[in-house]
C-alpha cells in the first residue's frame, strides 16, 4: 500500500518540461528588455538635455530607407508566425519555406543597416548622439543576427527525422525572440528616426 501511494505521488508531481523551458526563456527576454529600456532611457535623457545634440554638419537622419527596412523586419514577424502555424499543421515544406523567407528578410534588414552605416557622415565617437546611435542600432543588429542564427539552427534541425516528436520549444522560443527583436526595433525607429 505504501508503494502504491508513493507511485501515485510521483505521477502527480510530473513537470511540464517544455513549459519550464519557455518560462526560463521569457525571463531571459525580460532581462534583455531591461537592458534595452536602460538604453532607451539614456537616449531620451541625453537627447533632451544635451546642447548641440547632433554632430557638426549633421541636420538629421535619412528616414526613407530605414522605414523600408522597418516594414521588412516587422513583416517578417508575420512570416515566422506562418512558419509556426505550418509546423503545427505538420506542413514541413511550408514551415521551411516560411522560415527561410524570415531569415532572408532579417538578412535584408541587416544589409540595409550596414549600407546606412557606411553612408553616414558621423562615427561612434561623434559626440553623444554618434555614440548612442551606434550603440543602440548595433546592439539591436546583434540581436537580429542572433535571431537569424537561431532560425538557421531550427531550419537545419527540421531535416532530422523525428526532431519535432518531443515538441516545438526551439521553434516557439526562436519565434518569440524574433517578435521581441521586432518590437524593440519599432521603439528604436520611433526614438531615433521619427523623433528628430
Amino acid at each position: 500500500m505504501d508503494s502504491y501511494l508513493v507511485s501515485e505521488q510521483l505521477h502527480e508531481h510530473t513537470h511540464d518540461e517544455e513549459g519550464n523551458k519557455m518560462f526560463g526563456f521569457i525571463v531571459f527576454l525580460l532581462s534583455e528588455s531591461v537592458i534595452f529600456l536602460s538604453f532607451f532611457a539614456g537616449y531620451i535623457l541625453y537627447k533632451t538635455t544635451t546642447p548641440n545634440w547632433l554632430p557638426i554638419g549633421v541636420s538629421g537622419l535619412e528616414v526613407k530607407e530605414p522605414a523600408i527596412n522597418t516594414v521588412v523586419l516587422v513583416a517578417s514577424s508575420f512570416v515566422i508566425y506562418l512558419a509556426e502555424r505550418a509546423l503545427q499543421s505538420h506542413k514541413l515544406m511550408q514551415y521551411r519555406l516560411y522560415l527561410f523567407t524570415t531569415m532572408a528578410m532579417g538578412t535584408y534588414f541587416l544589409v540595409g543597416q550596414g549600407i546606412e552605416w557606411s553612408n553616414l557622415t558621423f562615427g561612434f565617437t561623434s559626440g553623444v548622439f554618434g555614440g548612442t546611435f551606434y550603440l543602440l542600432t548595433g546592439f539591436h543588429g546583434l540581436h537580429v543576427l542572433t535571431g537569424i542564427l537561431l532560425q538557421t539552427i531550427i531550419l537545419v534541425r527540421s531535416f532530422i527525422p523525428g526532431n519535432f516528436d518531443s515538441g516545438h520549444f526551439g521553434v516557439n522560443a526562436t519565434s518569440l525572440f524574433w517578435h521581441f527583436v521586432d518590437v524593440i526595433w519599432i521603439i528604436l525607429f520611433v526614438l531615433i528616426y521619427l523623433w528628430q
